[in-house]
């Protein structure tokens, strides 16, 4: 079985984002994805106002209409 599971290498220990599913002593790989964990924190809203969604979003299309009936 392959898992994965996000966490963060710091001062000599890594600290897992969330509880393996597993009960008893099992090899793990360790992958480094480099750079500082700061530079994955995602800035929130940062694409406001430059995305919309059309008020016919959810209308049908005629495109699918002999698909539909």
């Amino acid at each position: 079985m392959l898992t994965t599971i996000k966490g963060i290498y710091d001062h000599g220990k890594i600290v897992l984002s969330e509880q393996p599913p597993v009960k008893e002593r099992t090899e793990v790989i360790v992958t480094f994805l480099g750079g500082s964990a700061s530079k994955t924190e995602r800035k929130l809203g940062i694409l406001k106002g430059k995305i919309s969604v059309p008020d016919d979003f959810d209308d049908p299309l005629d495109d699918l209409k002999e698909y539909m009936s």
